[in-house]
């Protein structure tokens, strides 16, 4: 715990004075019982007083003046509350391997339904756009708060040729680019907010063939926009879905699809975000879950005064009400 105005503390050694003092009138006025030596008398003037619970009334408000003290501190602490501006693009790759059945019903429909499970686990602030590729990419659905729109665009994929990771996170990026500079002209000229953190969320099955496999590190491969994404400081979230013994038909053969997990892994590290990898819908799911809950949430340090208030004024209604009671006047 931190305090905004920690200097209100000093509060507590007057609380303590106050402690010592009580402590010292009630040491003062068993002394000055002692010293009546006439017990007879000392019956009739001075009545049996309550046990232990006299001390009710001062402790409840020494207690209150003590909390109440912290409360003017400004009390803080780390808390999770919810981003209210964000941009994510969300990618899914829909190359024909996505057709495979290792995944149950297929990849693309495990991947359909987590990915708007994932639509809907984010917080309302968050601007989410989804981006669909094969050979190349398309922005089906501009960062928006509208998650229906998004999820009607994942519910209309369809498989294509080709995969083109490189060209995917250029869109993105592209994308997230257009999305802040409307941002910043919707805010007027005199507007100094820094555009909104954004992070680009990679779903892919399959190794890049648009450049090339081996193309990378080209000016339009995977590797050299993902280096491009870390110095736009816009993270790449990789996702490698689905399994080593994945296949589809092709012209009337199988052919093996597995999971290329290297290269979704250095898409990652080279941008800055993290990797994952899912060989179900479910292990899917939960990796949205994860990534919504770090996307959709920040740690902030917020004020925690409000508790110290309302147990400082119930201190301070017992300590009066148990001093009417007892002694049938304030403490």
């Amino acid at each position: 715990m931190t305090f905004a105005s920690p200097w209100w503390l000093l509060g507590l050694l007057v609380v303590a004075a106050l402690v010592a003092a009580y402590l010292v009138l009630l040491r003062r006025r068993r002394r000055d019982v002692v010293r009546f030596t006439n017990l007879e008398l000392l019956e009739k003037v001075a009545p049996k007083r309550p046990g232990w619970y006299r001390h009710v009334p001062a402790a409840a408000l020494l207690a209150a003046l003590a909390v109440l003290t912290v409360a003017l501190a400004g009390p803080q602490a780390e808390a999770k509350v919810p981003r209210n501006r964000a941009t994510v693009m969300l990618v899914i790759d829909v190359s024909l391997s996505m057709q495979a059945t290792d995944v149950e019903p297929t990849r693309l429909a495990a991947a359909q339904a987590a990915a708007k499970s994932f639509a809907d686990q984010l917080t309302p602030g968050i601007n989410l756009g989804l981006v669909s590729f094969a050979g190349t990419a398309a922005v089906l659905v501009s960062p928006t708060t509208d998650r229906n729109a998004v999820k009607r665009a994942v519910d209309g994929l369809k498989l294509s040729e080709s995969t083109a990771t490189g060209e995917a996170i250029f869109a993105s990026m592209q994308s997230i680019e257009s999305f802040s500079q409307s941002v910043a002209s919707a805010g007027g000229a005199g507007a100094q907010e820094p555009p909104p953190p954004a992070r680009i969320v990679l779903m892919s099955d399959g190794k890049q063939t648009v450049p090339g496999p081996d193309g990378e590190n080209e000016p339009r491969g995977s590797f050299t926009a993902a280096r491009q994404a870390a110095e736009a400081k816009i993270p790449v979230s990789t996702i490698s879905f689905g399994t080593e013994y994945g296949t589809i038909d092709i012209e009337g053969g199988r052919t093996r699809v597995a999971v290329d997990d290297a290269s979704m892994k250095q898409i990652a590290d080279l941008s800055g975000g993290q990797f994952f990898t899912a060989a179900s819908e479910d292990e899917l799911r939960r990796v949205y879950a994860d990534l919504s809950e770090q996307i959709g949430y920040e740690v902030r340090r917020v004020d925690t005064s409000r508790p110290w208030l309302a147990g400082g004024a119930l201190l301070l209604v017992v300590g009066l009400g148990s001093g009417l009671v007892l002694g049938r006047r304030l403490p």
